[in-house]
């Protein structure tokens, strides 16, 4: 793998690519050009070619991709093979969904445990994973630290909790809290999925048609 600096922009296409990779993997397809998948995610030739070179060479000319290989690739360098462990904070309404429909384990995490503070969801099981008592955090990331954390909590502990999981070695967070939340160290990341953004630019283009 050449060792440069990738923009954040090629970054978020390889989830992109990788999702479309599997889907045609899954239908059975063995090669794809350049231009048949920018075709279908909307994506020129050319800027596929671009990004795929930021990370070696893919492909042949005139022969494309061979899928399942790609697939594989791109996999690896998203990490995928690395199962990453992840906890969720806060099974509310939608950390409860998140523990019963998203499919963790095909994106690379195993999720190994949950925290709430409702007595009535203490001790009960979601998807075959454990919710445990919120008070039990500091000792569980001691013992065994999570690569990422799902924040479904309030908006108003959002950031005093990624405080307190920073301080237990906690370097990734996937915030569904919608508030921006930081940190001073800078080997922790951030993602943060903020649903009306997403749904006022679908506002913008239906308004405009």
């Amino acid at each position: 793998m050449k060792k440069q600096h990738i923009s954040e922009a090629v970054i978020r296409r390889l989830p992109r690519y990788y999702r479309y990779l599997d889907d045609l993997h899954n239908k059975g397809v063995i090669r794809i050009s350049s231009n048949s998948l920018g075709s279908k995610m909307g994506i020129t030739a050319s800027q596929i070619r671009q990004d795929l070179s930021c990370f070696g060479e893919f492909g042949q000319q005139g022969y494309g991709y061979n899928v399942k290989e790609l697939r594989g690739e791109i996999g690896r360098i998203l990490g995928i093979d690395k199962k990453h462990t992840i906890i969720i904070v806060g099974v509310g309404n939608l950390g409860h969904a998140l523990m019963q429909n998203f499919h963790f384990a095909q994106n690379g995490f195993s999720l190994e445990a949950a925290f709430d503070v409702s007595p009535a969801l203490i001790g009960s099981e979601i998807n075959g994973v454990l919710v445990r008592d919120l008070e039990e955090l500091d000792a569980y990331c001691r013992a065994s630290i999570p690569d990422v954390a799902v924040l479904t909590v309030p908006q108003s502990v959002a950031q005093q909790t990624v405080d307190r999981l920073v301080d237990l070695g906690v370097r990734g967070f996937w915030n569904f809290t919608n508030r921006e939340v930081t940190s001073e160290h800078p080997d922790v990341r951030f993602e943060s999925v903020h649903f009306a953004d997403s749904l006022l630019t679908l506002s913008y283009h239906i308004s405009r048609q």
